[in-house]
């Protein structure tokens, strides 16, 4: 048996630190206290992988630092040595998180469309990321439709497509799709809105569950088919609050189960993971995507950056484990002030340019993403646990090799020691305050 364990501890100065000596013994009958269990044969939902996004600031950011610096963060990022990253977000035509607000066309027979900004910034890093990685998916969402095509006239501001133009729309996702494909990115998935609940002070675009499941059934989903495009559909793309309740409204009947391939969501008003699993076990052939999530600029504050990294490890745990097939975080890289961003909505990122550009840090939240994007493999599938306590979070998954990744992470203010017990072997160990740690085992 070869076990690996890597901590990240931020009292200690500890990051993604290693350790292969470790001890373990076969399983006695008399331990009872302090038992985690791991069933390796209890299997759960398949696993797509995890990325994030690559907006126009990310990719303005990008091309701040110098050549060398730059390839040493896609390596960060999409290396095997790296995150593993391997599913990523792009935005289509402009979000927040962009130097200006743009659409690809502006003539209501789309003869000016195209996608000459997004080779500014966005396309350069995606190919540079390709290169590390030929089999990154991307998931597409559109922030709104051109001004001519909605109600309010307006990309921001919320507003509605208008009937008249929801087959230019779809002609106009169509053409995307296309273009970028001629660049050699194929769309996987596209959600039919960024946050369609939201009235926003940047590009948005508002549809009812109605509005939503009839556009992707009747328009979308029928252009794809007609166009030979395998691109797949996944609707909400907004907070869970409303998530099971949408989807039973929307996936009514054959038709939406036929157009729809899953649900996407963002986390940023609470955890409502029984609504991922309500979700999970109503739809069990459907897909569900964590699409957007992050923490607020917090100008790198020590104390904010555990209390953000934890955010995210409770998160992507709370998902996982309730059925999830794939995470995807918000910006993959910002600038030293969270953007730049045309409406000052500024966040942070996992890794974040120095003030001069010259180079770049990374904040606790990379780690953190590490440990499951590092040793939870695509294909891999979850298993089962069992625990003793609240205050250790846990999670387990078997890859496609027969590995065992699991990762455990303390909130609190204690220590733990516990007794992680998989068929009949047993690794005592110690769970540091505020700590979290991955385990990949591979058992002869």
């Amino acid at each position: 048996m070869k076990i690996i364990k890597t901590e990240t501890n931020y009292k200690r100065n500890m990051f993604f630190y290693k350790t292969e000596k470790i001890n373990f013994k076969k399983y006695s009958d008399r331990l009872e206290n302090n038992i985690i269990n791991i069933y390796p044969n209890i299997t759960y939902q398949t696993i797509i992988g995890f990325g994030a996004a690559i907006t126009e600031s990310s990719g303005y950011s990008l091309m701040q630092l110098p050549k060398e610096k730059q390839n040493l963060l896609l390596k960060e990022y999409f290396s095997s040595d790296g995150l593993n990253y391997n599913i990523c977000r792009l935005p289509i035509g402009s979000s927040d998180f962009s130097i200006k607000s743009y659409s690809y066309s502006y003539k209501e027979d789309l003869s000016d469309f195209s996608i000459q900004h997004d080779k500014l910034y966005i396309i350069p890093f995606i190919k540079q990321a390709l290169k590390l990685n030929s089999n990154i998916k991307f998931l597409s969402s559109p922030w709104s439709p051109p001004k001519f095509m909605k109600s309010n006239k307006m990309l921001v501001l919320g507003g509605k497509l208008l009937e008249k133009y929801k087959n230019t729309w779809v002609k106009y996702l169509i053409k995307y799709i296309k273009e970028y494909k001629n660049e050699g990115i194929n769309i996987n998935y596209l959600t039919v809105q960024n946050e369609p609940n939201a009235v926003q002070i940047w590009e948005s675009c508002i549809y009812s569950p109605e509005e939503e499941i009839s556009f992707a059934i009747n328009n979308l989903f029928p252009a794809l088919k007609a166009n030979n495009l395998n691109t797949k559909i996944v609707i909400l793309d907004h907070n869970k609050e409303k998530l099971f309740t949408r989807a039973i409204n929307e996936l009514t009947n054959n038709k939406a189960l036929e157009a729809i391939s899953g649900i996407a969501f963002h986390y940023y008003t609470g955890d409502y993971f029984e609504n991922i699993l309500l979700t999970h076990e109503a739809f069990p052939g459907k897909l569900l995507i964590h699409t957007e999530g992050c923490t607020g600029f917090s100008n790198f504050n020590p104390t904010h950056e555990v209390h953000n990294a934890e955010i995210y490890g409770h998160e992507i745990i709370g998902d996982l484990n309730s059925g999830t097939n794939a995470y995807i975080d918000w910006n993959i890289l910002l600038d030293n002030k969270g953007g730049p961003n045309h409406k000052k909505n500024f966040c942070n990122s996992p890794i974040m340019l120095n003030s001069n550009k010259l180079d770049y840090i990374k904040n606790l939240t990379f780690y953190y993403i590490g440990h499951f994007s590092k040793y939870i493999k695509p294909g891999a599938k979850r298993i089962a646990f069992s625990k003793y306590t609240d205050n250790i979070e846990v999670t387990s998954f078997i890859n496609i090799d027969n590995s065992i990744a699991i990762v455990l992470m303390n909130k609190t203010d204690s220590n733990y020691e516990y007794n992680l017990c998989i068929n009949d072997i047993v690794i005592h160990d110690n769970l540091d305050s505020h700590a979290i740690v991955s385990y990949l085992i591979k058992i002869n």
